[in-house]
């Protein structure tokens, strides 16, 4: 899961954040939500930092909400490895 911040100052890979639901990677923008650019940028944002291409990356739930489920292809180990890096 992750937290999308549209219109960030600072986009990017903003760390991890706490929520209800559990850790959650904040992902910063500088687009704004609207006609799914910010939810494209995610996706774009996250592949550049796993290393994977960005058809790799794809939004599974939360597509009008800050909160999203992305799900990322490829192999695991290598992804986990990355994961564990930021």
């Amino acid at each position: 899961m992750a937290k999308v911040q549209p219109r960030s100052r600072r986009p990017g890979l903003l760390g991890v954040v706490d929520s209800a639901d559990g850790p959650r990677l904040r992902i910063g923008v500088a687009e704004a939500a609207e006609g799914g650019r910010a939810n494209r940028a995610a996706c774009a944002t996250l592949a550049q930092a796993l290393g994977v291409p960005s058809s790799a990356v794809r939004l599974v739930a939360g597509s009008a909400s800050r909160q999203k489920r992305l799900l990322v292809t490829g192999d695991p180990t290598a992804i986990t490895a990355r994961l564990a890096l930021l």
